[in-house]
C-alpha cells in the first residue's frame, strides 16, 4: 500500500520529492510478503463499497502491470465450493453479487463439471471464478519501489529505519531526522498507534489476528490444480480454510484466524505484554469474543491440533491424508474494530491536520493497492495542495 501510493504520487508528481520509510530490512516483510498471494477478483465485497470499486479497478491494473515488468503471475482462476444445500443459497448470491461487481465469466458447476478442473475436489455445486488469480506480491512490491526511485532519483526508499516520533516538520526515525511538509501514514498493523501521535480520535482499534498455514507435501501437489476456497460464513470477515497454488508452484491450504498476544507474533507463543493489553483493555475486542465466542474456540483448537485442520481441508478434499500436509507460515491481519466490537469491513482513509492516515485496508488491499494508491494520490493533490 506505502510504496503503490508513493509510486502513484511519482507518476502525478515527477519532481515531488518523496521518502518511503519501512523499518524492517527488506519490503513487504509484514501483511503484503505473509499473505495469501492471490489476485482477488471483486467476488465477495458489497456492491457500491470501495472494496468493490477498487478490487475490480485495482485487479485490472495489477494485471497489467504484472504483465509489463514481467512479475510472477497467472490468472488461472478459482473454484468456490458448497458443501451443503445453504451454501449452495449462498453460491447463487456471490455469483450475483460479483456480477453486480462487474466479474466476467462466473459459472454455476455441478460436481461433473467442476471435477474436470479440480478431479479431488467434492461437493455439490461450485462456482467458477475465472478472473481470479495468484502474484508474487513481494515482487509487485520491490518493483514499485524500483520504479519509484527510477521516476526522481532524489526520492529515497529507507530499509532498517524505524519511524520513532514526528512533528509537523520533521520525522524522527532510527536513522536521522527528516524535514517533511506532509505524510501519509500506511502503517497496518501499527496505523491506531500512528494516527494517536497525531491526535486523531478513534472510534476503533487495531487488533491482531494471526493465520496459520499448512503446506501439501511434495507427494501430495497434484491433488490441487490452482484455487479452491469454501463458501464464505457472511458473518465473519475471513474467507475460511482454502487451498492455494502459489507463484513458486506451493501449494498452500489456510489461513485459520486467531487472536494474537503480539501484532507481529507470528509463532503460537509470542507475546508481547503492550500488545496484549491494549488489546484486552479496548470494549471492542470482549464484544467481538462474546458475540462469536463458538467461532473462536473452534479456530483456536483448529490453531494447535493438525488432526482438526485436516478435518476441515478434507470438506473439500476427502482424499486429504495426515502426511499429505506440512506446517507451513503464518501471517498475521491487522484488523479494524470498533468499539462495539463489529468489524470495519470497508476502507478507512482520513485526513487530518497535513497529514493522511490509512486507518484500514483489510483484503483485497494487496490486490486494489495500485487503485488504492490512485485514490488516496488524488486526496493528496488536494489536501496537500500539489
Amino acid at each position: 500500500m506505502g510504496l503503490a501510493t508513493a509510486y502513484q504520487l511519482q507518476r502525478e508528481f515527477l519532481t515531488l520529492n518523496i521518502v518511503v520509510f519501512e523499518k524492517e530490512k527488506e519490503l513487504a516483510f509484514h501483511q503484503t510478503g505473509r499473505n495469501s498471494g492471490v489476485i482477488h477478483s471483486g467476488l465477495y465485497y458489497k456492491n457500491g463499497s470501495l472494496k468493490a470499486k477498487n478490487c475490480v479497478d485495482g485487479r485490472k491494473e495489477l494485471v497489467a502491470f504484472s504483465k509489463e515488468h514481467n512479475i510472477k503471475h497467472d490468472v488461472c482462476g478459482k473454484l468456490v465450493v458448497a458443501i451443503t444445500s445453504l451454501e449452495v443459497k449462498q453460491l447463487n448470491d456471490l455469483k450475483e453479487n460479483g456480477e453486480k461487481n462487474g466479474l466476467l465469466g462466473l459459472e454455476l458447476l455441478n460436481p461433473e463439471e467442476f471435477k474436470k478442473i479440480e478431479p479431488n475436489i467434492e461437493g455439490l455445486k461450485a462456482l467458477w471464478v475465472p478472473e481470479s488469480g495468484i502474484i508474487d506480491y513481494k515482487g509487485i512490491t520491490n518493483k514499485l519501489s524500483e520504479l519509484l526511485l527510477q521516476k526522481n532519483p532524489n526520492s529515497k526508499v529507507m530499509t532498517n529505519c524505524e519511524v520513532l516520533d514526528y512533528n509537523e516538520s520533521n520525522i524522527i526515525t532510527s536513522k536521522g531526522k527528516f524535514n517533511i511538509k506532509n505524510i501519509i501514514f500506511c502503517g497496518g498493523l501499527f496505523a491506531d498507534r500512528l494516527a494517536l501521535k497525531d491526535k486523531v480520535k478513534l472510534d476503533m482499534q487495531i487488533v491482531g489476528f494471526r493465520g496459520d498455514y499448512y503446506e501439501l507435501a511434495e507427494h501430495a501437489k497434484s491433488k490441487i490444480n490452482n484455487l479452491v476456497y469454501p463458501v464464505p460464513n457472511p458473518e465473519f470477515p475471513f474467507l475460511g480454510v482454502h487451498f492455494t497454488r502459489m507463484t513458486n508452484g506451493d501449494i498452500e491450504c489456510g489461513p485459520n484466524a486467531v487472536f494474537t498476544f503480539k501484532r507481529e507474533g507470528y509463532k503460537k507463543t509470542d507475546f508481547s505484554f503492550r500488545d496484549t493489553l491494549q488489546a484486552l483493555s479496548f470494549s471492542g475486542t470482549w464484544r467481538l469474543f462474546i458475540n462469536h465466542w463458538k467461532f473462536g474456540i473452534n479456530e483456536y483448537k483448529r490453531a494447535f491440533s493438525k488432526s482438526l485442520f485436516l478435518k476441515e481441508l478434507q470438506k473439500m478434499l476427502p482424499t486429504l491424508e495426515m502426511d499429505d500436509i506440512v506446517e507451513g507460515r503464518s501471517g498475521v491481519r491487522a484488523m479494524a474494530l470498533a468499539n462495539d466490537g463489529e468489524v470495519i469491513d470497508d476502507f478507512k482513509i482520513i485526513k487530518n491536520k497535513k497529514n493522511i492516515h490509512v486507518l484500514n485496508a483489510p483484503s483485497p488491499a494487496a490486490t486494489a493497492c495500485l487503485a488504492i494508491g490512485k485514490q488516496i494520490m488524488a486526496e493528496a493533490k488536494s489536501h496537500f495542495n500539489l
